[in-house]
């Protein structure tokens, strides 16, 4: 990999391994729902000059209904059970439990034809949720399982995004549809949001806001083509095992959180079992390899 490929790969590993830290923080005084408008928004405003002069938006809405689609599994339903499980969640939980996305993903595409198992594929997925079955098991009471359901959500949604992008959209310029997927986004959740501003914000909650929407999304998205282009969509992918050990540690550092020993048993139990259930050589791609979930 060149030197320009490691430095977008090392940005994107801390960029988005970021978004749980900043979640957290933003919900104490912001509802879930209100703060995806206020992150997608100015997302979009931001990315659409870029997608104008790469004339990345032709066509784009012939295909409204399959954006629509992506919408709502990448970004507009992910993104509001991420919100309201973070309410009572660790960001550091939720990160290594939305690392169980390719798990998630690999099954999917078993159920639906897709894909095949073998042996290191199964083997991946019995570490993996095993994993899973650690963190619950250790760090978890009957009264947190609730969250816990809320995150499961966004890791099927990030596993099925993908799948849309790649039989469906996959001929489309990737900054072209994530533009108009955060203004889809943004529009569908500005009735709720625009009346249910908070009256009042802490700085550090304005700063976590424009953290997610001006770093976070427009940036990520920006070098995550750039990525793409660079490395290929196979091994962006890898930034995937990355991200939630980036969540774990800013949860510790900056948010306090406990390092519990479910997360110590757990964290790698999950990250070794997603590598074996999907790892594709670099040349090669699949449904799962077109993007990894995006926090």
């Amino acid at each position: 990999m060149t030197r320009r490929g490691w430095i977008l790969f090392l940005a994107m590993s801390v960029i988005w391994g970021c978004p749980y830290l900043l979640i957290r923080i933003a919900v104490r005084e912001v509802s879930p729902a209100t703060l995806i408008f206020l992150r997608t928004a100015p997302a979009a405003l931001v990315l659409l000059p870029i997608a104008l002069h790469r004339h990345a938006l032709t066509e784009i809405l012939a295909r409204w209904r399959w954006l629509l689609a992506f919408t709502a599994a990448e970004l507009a339903i992910p993104w509001l059970f991420i919100g309201r499980a973070e309410i009572h969640l660790t960001s550091s939980v939720t990160g290594l439990l939305i690392a169980s996305v390719p798990l998630v993903g690999a099954v999917l595409y078993r159920v639906l034809g897709i894909d095949q198992f073998d042996r290191r594929r199964v083997l991946g997925l019995l570490v993996g949720f095993s994993g899973v079955a650690v963190l619950v098991g250790v760090d978890f009471r009957g009264a947190d399982l609730g969250p816990m359901v809320e995150v499961l959500i966004p890791a099927v949604g990030y596993a099925i995004g993908p799948l849309i992008i790649s039989r469906k959209l996959d001929d489309l310029p990737g900054i072209g549809v994530i533009t108009v997927s955060l203004a889809m986004a943004s529009v569908a959740y500005a009735p709720y949001a625009l009346t249910h501003l908070p009256t009042s914000v802490s700085l550090e909650v304005v700063g976590a806001v424009i953290g997610l929407a001006l770093v976070c999304t427009a940036l990520a998205f920006v070098l995550f083509f750039d990525l793409i282009v660079e490395v290929g969509p196979a091994r962006s992918t890898v930034i995937t095992y990355v991200n939630p050990a980036v969540a774990v540690v800013l949860g510790v550092l900056v948010l306090g959180e406990s390092l519990t020993w479910g997360i110590a048993l757990g964290f790698p139990l999950i990250l070794v079992g997603s590598w074996l259930a999907t790892g594709t050589p670099p040349e090669a791609t699949s449904p799962l390899a077109s993007e990894p979930a995006s926090p």
